[in-house]
């Protein structure tokens, strides 16, 4: 079969599945979660197995470090995996959830509900254990999905499907539901974009030049994040101990990950004995830091940075830093350098935290806690598919609910238009 006849044929297959997923009872959908999480469990072996294949081939494709720890699969990520399907099967199903309803003058009752958007084309990078996550998720908000992961990742994510399908296969899950396209031919990703009439919504996950790609070829929504230029901003009034805290966690808990803080600003006023502090503990943790000349007179071992660091996403370890003058002048580094993703500030002042939040144009704004916690499961959302940066329809984490969308259910008594 050629490469367009076996995309049209998958997409087919997904379309014919999302049907029938939109009115799958919930029961049946936790079930097979339920029974996924144990089969992964049954199958630890042969994930790890399929893993090495990937880890021992890792170093031709010049995978860094960063990128090598998120391929790897051991017994805990696994037991993690089985965990994070436990945990969505708990939360409530959005489909056929109300959203409001009322009543008209004649009597009319409108109800608007949640319904799942279709089909979801998800293209990712090589995380094995997102593989698993996005299936999840898109089946619970009753989506079929088409996966198109990393050639990096193929043999752990071909044995992942495999297994939740079999269940799947065994759970009432519709054929189709879940497809890993099979091919690591990246015009098979230029053929899915085109099929707007089967696809519903592309989504991808990963580096720019990716997500880029996506934006200029399909013919059908996408929801997707850039950059993650993430900041903290160290107000006039914060503490001392805690700025240093939730810098060197928003910076080094993670150092490859989307909402890791790539950017920290100080105020001035604060800058001489507040900045030599977060100088100190980022550097005891391997950190680079690049400043401009106020932070460079403070930290004897700061490096001139440039107009691009400012921003750049490192996703590894190296951070920007400027001292800014005041409170709108971090807003508007902020808004003019960041990519809309996660921003933080730490104060004691009650109006600049408001002010702060009110003004910074990203998917999070946190006050006094760390950068991190911009993530689906922090929120309490459970597993998502991406933290998007967009404005429609999706912002920030996309969980279960931001997989629907909604249409008016109304019931008439015999009503006619005058």
């Amino acid at each position: 079969m050629d490469l367009e006849a076996y995309c049209l044929q998958t997409a087919t297959a997904a379309r014919r599945a999302s049907s029938a997923l939109a009115t799958l009872p919930t029961e049946v959908k936790d079930r097979w979660l339920a029974a996924s999480a144990d089969a992964l469990l049954e199958n630890v072996d042969r994930i790890i197995q399929a893993n090495s294949l990937d880890l021992a081939a890792a170093a031709g494709y010049g995978l860094t470090d960063a990128a090598i720890d998120r391929l790897v699969l051991n017994q805990s990520g696994i037991e993690a995996i089985a965990q994070s399907l436990r945990e969505i099967a708990a939360l409530r199903d959005p489909v056929g959830q109300s959203i409001e309803g009322w009543v008209r003058p004649n009597g009319l009752e409108i109800r608007k509900v949640r319904v799942p958007l279709g089909v979801v084309f998800f293209i990712y990078e090589s995380r094995p254990n997102v593989t698993v996550d996005a299936a999840a998720i898109c089946v619970k908000s009753g989506n079929a999905v088409i996966l198109r992961g990393g050639k990096e990742a193929m043999h752990s994510s071909k044995v992942l499907v495999d297994i939740i399908t079999e269940v799947g296969s065994q759970s009432g899950i519709p054929a189709g539901a879940v497809q890993l396209v099979s091919t690591t031919d990246r015009s098979a990703v230029g053929q899915f974009l085109k099929m707007n009439e089967l696809i519903d919504v592309a989504i991808p996950r990963g580096g720019k030049g990716l997500i880029e790609r996506v934006m200029q070829e399909a013919r059908m929504p996408v929801i997707k994040h850039y950059d993650g230029n993430c900041h903290v901003y160290v107000d006039a009034s914060a503490d001392l101990e805690m700025a240093v805290k939730i810098v060197v966690n928003s910076k080094c808990q993670r150092l490859g990950v989307c909402n890791t803080c790539e950017s920290l600003l100080v105020h001035r006023s604060v800058a001489t004995t507040i900045l030599p502090a977060i100088a100190t503990a980022l550097t005891k943790a391997g950190i680079e830091l690049r400043g401009d000349r106020a932070t460079c007179s403070l930290i004897p071992n700061a490096v001139l940075g440039t107009e691009q660091d400012w921003s750049t996403e490192y996703l590894g370890p190296i951070i920007s830093i400027c001292v800014v003058e005041s409170l709108d002048a971090a807003i508007e580094h902020i808004n003019r350098y960041g990519s809309h993703h996660t921003d933080a500030i730490v104060t004691e002042n009650l109006q600049a935290a408001r002010q702060f939040q009110l003004a910074v144009d990203s998917s999070a704004v946190m006050v006094n806690a760390s950068t991190r916690f911009n993530d689906g499961g922090q929120f309490g959302l459970g597993a998502e598919i991406g933290i998007s940066t967009d404005k429609f329809h999706a912002r920030g984490p996309c969980g279960l609910s931001e997989l629907t969308t909604y249409k008016y259910l109304v019931t008439g008594s015999g009503q006619v238009r005058q």
